[in-house]
């Protein structure tokens, strides 16, 4: 079942020990590494996953990167639709409910700036963050999370919420894509 639990305060260190542990591991190929997701917003309920972006200078050549999110424990989620090629995602543990996601994308690309983005206005904008709590618990009980299509159904859900928010939050400027653990 999706599980949409309060906020906890070791939220952020939790991510900061994953993103130690990932740095550690691929050193030299990080440009960045953020939290993202709904755990990374100070008080907002979320499902209990942390949320990795990490940022590399090119997705190209892929088998070593997917090599290293094996090692690390990781495993690769195919998406099949094409999306995979330019946010490729991992999970942790490999069955679900999973503690960590971690999605990979090129330094100053769409995807990094869009996920950066949102995260930043919900951290702004404390109204909008608890309408997006209101929506993740309505799809919660709508879809509820026991197949595979169930969470694709409620991750889905949540697209014309984020696009409408992503429209305020690119005229508010464009996130600050310096370095970051956080």
């Amino acid at each position: 079942m999706i599980t949409i639990v309060p906020y906890m305060q070791d939220w952020p260190d939790s991510f900061a020990t994953e993103a130690r542990r990932i740095r550690a591991h691929l050193v030299d190929r990080i440009l960045r590494i953020d939290h993202v997701g709904s755990t990374s917003v100070p008080g907002l309920a979320a499902k209990p996953v942390i949320d990795i972006q990490i940022s590399v200078a090119s997705l190209e050549p892929r088998d070593p990167l997917l090599s290293d999110m094996q090692i690390l424990g990781y495993t690769h989620v195919e998406t099949g639709d094409g999306f995979d090629l330019i946010y490729p995602f991992f999970k942790r543990p490999a069955q679900w409910p999973s503690s960590h996601h971690v999605h990979l994308c090129e330094a100053g690309g769409e995807q990094e700036r869009r996920h950066l983005a949102f995260r930043d206005y919900l951290r702004r904008h404390g109204s909008v963050a608890a309408k997006y709590l209101e929506l993740k618990r309505e799809l919660a009980r709508i879809h509820g999370g026991a197949s595979p299509e169930s969470r694709e159904s409620y991750a889905f859900g949540k697209s014309d919420f984020v696009e409408r928010a992503l429209v305020h939050a690119f005229a508010e400027g464009l996130p600050e894509l310096g370095c970051s653990d956080g």
